[in-house]
């Protein structure tokens, strides 16, 4: 298992929007702070199996280390604005990028035979996610989410407010791809009894 450091470090993103908006010293020391407050997270949790460290040691827990970081010292609403943004700069270039993808002749149909097994297989049971997969419909993927580690670990953690910025990851992502549509009614982020998700050609 990689360190706190050695996570935290693949954050960097998150740290180029604390530096944005808090002095440079000041933004040093509470990286610093989170990456303590990050190894002791890991500490709690250090049974946790390997597909659902997949989604917190690459996402939750950093996240959740640097806005309970932020929030004692800066506040929820700054904290939590530094997280969103840094999202929204991590997310919204690979939605682009796909984008860009999907205009290839072909790619679209390339990209709906491949999310199935990607989904199942990044997505299931294994990595911490209860769902419920749809009979296959030709140029169509359904799926409901009905539990999220994302949910369950930000909750645990104290910042459930934190889970709706990672539902708002998927429509950056993959909202505005040409041919497809993704369509999605309510996240358990949001509130909702569910994740609904579907993408289909269109």
């Amino acid at each position: 298992m990689k360190t706190a450091e050695q996570m935290i470090e693949k954050r960097a993103f998150i740290k180029k929007e604390m530096d944005k908006n808090l002095p440079k010293e000041q933004s040093d020391a509470l990286w610093a702070e989170a990456t303590g407050r990050l190894e002791k997270i890991l500490d709690k949790y250090s049974t946790i199996p390997k597909g659902v460290r997949l989604h917190t040691d690459r996402s939750i827990f950093p996240a959740s280390a640097v806005y309970l970081t932020l929030k004692e010292a800066v506040g929820s609403e700054t904290a939590y604005s530094i997280i969103e943004n840094a999202a929204i700069s991590l997310t919204e270039p690979i939605g682009r990028k796909l984008a860009a993808l999907m205009k290839i002749p072909g790619m679209r149909s390339v990209f709906m035979s491949i999310w199935d097994p990607m989904t199942k297989k990044l997505f299931g049971p294994s990595n911490g996610f209860q769902n419920v997969f749809y009979p296959k419909k030709k140029n169509e993927f359904r799926m409901d989410v009905t539990a999220c580690p994302y949910c369950r670990y930000f909750t645990e953690l104290g910042c459930p407010e934190l889970t709706k910025i990672y539902c708002e990851n998927d429509d950056r992502t993959y909202g505005n791809l040409p041919g497809l549509k993704f369509e999605r009614t309510g996240t358990l982020g949001k509130g909702a009894e569910r994740c609904d998700f579907c993408i289909r050609k269109v």
